[in-house]
């Protein structure tokens, strides 16, 4: 069927035509589209769909913003299984958080918007001199992300919507100290123990298998003596480096883009000023920012009259610790570092001019403008190569859209080798030995598990067809072949009988470990006084003093009405223990700052619980269902 298809690419295309052109006719473009953008749900809250292709294209947004805020780490590591799943979760939380805002009429006002606006950096950067709001630039930033300024308050509000819903939880939790003590010396409650351990290691000398033993040992677990299915493939990678290397930037989109860019290379303006603080908390009483008020107009008119005496008085009289004894002095900064009445009039200064009283939340200040740095304006030659790198990646991303469709149409029309993809794109043919299905270490193309899954088809293995290309990141393809392939067998008895004498060993001494203290256990119950252990040693969870957890968590958990108490332990294929739990002892008492920091981390994790309970309550109530497992 698919080597008919192969063959016959242009009967294939004209009969698809014949098949899709009527659909359209009888749907229309819309129904279509609504098809493609539509997929499998992944998940539903409130009877509302999430679909495949929502989770994708969050995902790849959620790397995107990772290569972003972090370009020199491996975007490999986000986009895995693991971090897919955590994208999915986020949307289902985010979905959920949404539906309980719009039904319990949470909402953001204009002024709350317009503050959480404000304390945005990459917002706050784009502020002329005179701190009025660079549009073009503000849209240009948002049009990057494929927002528009409406698109984007609107998000913004509906996340200051949704925290409301959270945070009414976790600002009305409380745990009262008692409370938190009463837990607190029950669970780091100590005991004091015995401890007999039965170890596989001490019971290998007594384990003897007879040949019989270890055959039919083989034959029950022959998966586990098998050589691993191996294969030699090359393969090719289709990322915007490989796109880049064909591009040439012509000089005058170069100088376009620097004109266009003028004001960002530049930076911004920056000012320095020396200031006098009288300090006046706002939470202070009318009559004492009155006083405070006073004071700072006497040090005003002061000022005025002797403008040159700014440092001393500064020196003398500021109540701002970081800044009095260098007069004041503030140093130069831009707009957003400081508090907006500050900002606002230290850039409406004009130099070696001085303010009149300036009130904040910190008291009164009276400012004097001592220097302005104006933004530098950078030559085209020397800001030239940073330049051309920034047009060159941003002419490949739009030139990668048409890459890709050529790589995935070249990988699969010639199908037998992958020197034809290489040669029209300009790509190097990579070989890699030894290649199994389990993804190992490293950075190459090859440790995708979607590209290894392609690798390892029945048509890629028996035939040595190209794989399709297989997406393995944002802007970043790949595709292999098969040149050489091992199938997976198993070994025979002979070349692995060593090893499989030290699996029967190793299974049997952890048995005979068990077994041995089982029986002990029950011989010491019946007689206590028959029992030779080690000396005691007094354990808790903070203090293990080296032993197990889970014998730890066992003797913490023991009965502890009749004493001394015997607990079995199985540790797995650690062995066996036998504990003799002979007191139990109060917590080591902490100091006051220790025990007030317990008790304050106690109140987040009793308001974390509380939070997560409330969360379990909305999913419930508004029927989150995740349809895809966990990996």
């Amino acid at each position: 069927m698919f080597d008919f298809v192969r063959k016959h690419t242009r009967v294939m295309q004209f009969l698809l035509f014949l098949l899709i052109f009527p659909s359209f006719v009888m749907f229309g473009l819309e129904g279509y589209n609504r098809f493609r953008a539509g997929g499998a749900a992944v998940a539903s809250v409130n009877g509302q769909d999430i679909t495949q292709a929502e989770w994708d294209a969050a995902h790849r947004s959620q790397v995107e913003r990772m290569r972003s805020s972090m370009p020199t780490v491996d975007v490999k590591l986000f986009d895995t299984p693991e971090a897919k799943y955590s994208t999915l979760e986020r949307m289902v939380r985010d979905r959920l958080l949404q539906v309980a805002a719009k039904q319990l009429r949470l909402g953001a006002s204009d002024s709350r918007l317009a503050s959480e606006l404000q304390q945005n950096p990459n917002i706050a950067a784009l502020r002329r001199a005179d701190g009025t709001l660079d549009m073009d630039r503000y849209r240009q930033l948002l049009a990057t992300q494929g927002m528009s300024p409406e698109s984007f308050e609107a998000q913004v509000r509906g996340d200051l919507a949704s925290r409301q819903v959270m945070s009414g939880v976790g600002v009305t939790s409380f745990s009262s100290a008692a409370l938190a003590d009463v837990t607190l010396n029950a669970f780091y409650e100590q005991r004091q123990v015995q401890v007999a351990r039965f170890t596989p290691v001490d019971f290998v000398p007594q384990i003897k298998p007879s040949d019989e033993e270890l055959e039919n040992f083989y034959k029950a677990n022959a998966d586990k003596f098998q050589s691993v299915e191996l294969a030699d493939v090359d393969y090719v990678v289709l990322d915007l480096a490989a796109v880049q290397k064909g591009i040439v930037v012509p000089e005058d989109e170069l100088k376009a883009y620097y004109e266009q860019n003028a004001a960002r290379l530049a930076g911004l303006e920056e000012r320095r000023v020396s200031h006098i603080l009288i300090n006046a908390d706002k939470a202070a009483s009318s009559a004492e920012r009155e006083k405070a008020r006073a004071k700072a107009q006497a040090l005003l008119v002061e000022v005025q009259k002797s403008p040159n005496q700014f440092a001393e008085l500064a020196r003398k009289n500021s109540q701002d610790p970081g800044s009095a004894a260098k007069g004041g002095d503030l140093d130069f900064f831009g707009r957003g570092a400081m508090v907006k009445p500050f900002e606002d009039v230290t850039f409406s200064l004009k130099k070696g001019e001085i303010s009149g009283l300036v009130e904040t939340e910190f008291g009164f200040h009276i400012l004097r403008l001592t220097d302005i740095k104006l933004p530098e304006q950078k030559s085209f030659e020397s800001q030239r190569a940073k330049l051309e790198v920034e047009v060159r990646n941003q002419l490949a991303q739009r030139k990668f859209a048409e890459a890709a469709e050529q790589f995935t149409n070249l990988v699969y029309e010639q199908s037998d080798s992958l020197k034809p993809v290489a040669d029209r794109l300009k790509l190097e043919v990579q070989h890699a030995s030894n290649l199994g299905r389990d993804v190992q270490a490293g950075t190459t193309a090859l440790n995708n598990p979607k590209l290894l899954a392609a690798v390892f088809l029945p048509d890629s293995i028996e035939k040595k067809r190209n794989t399709e290309a297989v997406e393995l990141g944002p802007h970043q393809m790949a595709a292999a072949r098969i040149t050489s392939y091992s199938p997976a067998r198993t070994l025979p008895f002979d070349e692995v009988k060593a090893r499989v004498r030290e699996q029967v060993v190793a299974q049997q001494s952890v048995v005979r470990a068990r077994s041995e203290g089982v029986a002990k256990l029950a011989e010491w119950k019946a007689s206590p006084e028959a029992a030779k252990l080690p000396a005691s040693v007094i354990v808790s969870r903070e203090s293990k003093q080296a032993q197990p957890p889970a014998l730890v968590e066992a003797a913490l958990r023991a009965s502890t009405q009749s004493l001394p108490a015997w607990v079995g332990v199985d540790l797995g294929t650690s062995g066996y223990a036998v504990v003799k739990v002979e007191k139990v002892l109060p917590r080591d008492v902490a100091n006051a700052d220790a025990l007030t920091r317990e008790r304050d981390q106690y109140a987040q994790w009793w308001a974390s619980a509380e939070g997560l309970a409330y969360y379990r309550l909305l999913k419930e109530k508004f029927k989150v269902e995740i349809k895809v497992a966990r990996l």
